[in-house]
């Protein structure tokens, strides 16, 4: 397991370095020796954020969690939401993964109640799209709105696009061309 540790406006210490390397050593069990997962360790004001990605035989998972404790959270944070990916694709990618990684039913980071089937969607919603807007006019809905995104009808292409509020307080823009 090779990996890599960065902090990229953030100072790793030694010792964060040795707890995050024995953290994600007890993820060897889903992984062959060729895998390779980089840590990045960064600080904006009061808030610490880490990424986590591992990439093996052509797997990739990512994890990017953030607080406004220390960075030893973070790594508490991110490991069972990777261990969930993991255990989420077991069958469809299970000759990627190494032989025997799910002979027992327990896991590293998170409990087996935790994990729903992937057939769990709760609810269904539908709606029109309405009048076509501008991408303002779309972050001006969402704004007033008590969610985190708004589907709507690009004014300037036809496109369906999803306006949403990112973790860091900014806007992103997905467009869906149809």
């Amino acid at each position: 397991m090779n990996i890599d540790i960065v902090g990229k406006d953030y100072n790793v210490s030694n010792r964060l370095k040795e707890v995050i390397e024995s953290k994600v050593e007890k993820l060897k069990r889903y992984f062959d020796d060729n895998v390779d997962v980089k840590i990045v360790c960064k600080q904006q004001k009061d808030l610490y954020k880490m990424e986590v990605n591992i990439a093996s035989k052509g797997l990739f998972y990512r994890a990017e969690v953030s607080n406004n404790e220390n960075m030893y959270v973070n790594i508490d944070l991110a490991l069972p939401k990777i261990e969930r990916q993991i255990v989420k694709n077991k069958e469809k990618y299970k000759a990627k993964l190494r032989a025997g990684a799910f002979d027992e039913d327990v896991f590293e980071f998170v409990q087996e109640r935790e994990l729903l089937p992937m057939n769990s969607v709760v609810k269904q919603k539908r709606f029109e799209l309405g009048v076509p807007l501008t991408m303002e006019d779309a972050q001006m809905m969402l704004e007033m709105s008590d969610h985190n995104f708004y589907i709507y009808l690009n004014a300037e292409n036809g496109n369906i696009n999803v306006i949403y509020r990112r973790n860091d307080g900014k806007f992103g823009n997905i467009e869906v061309i149809h």
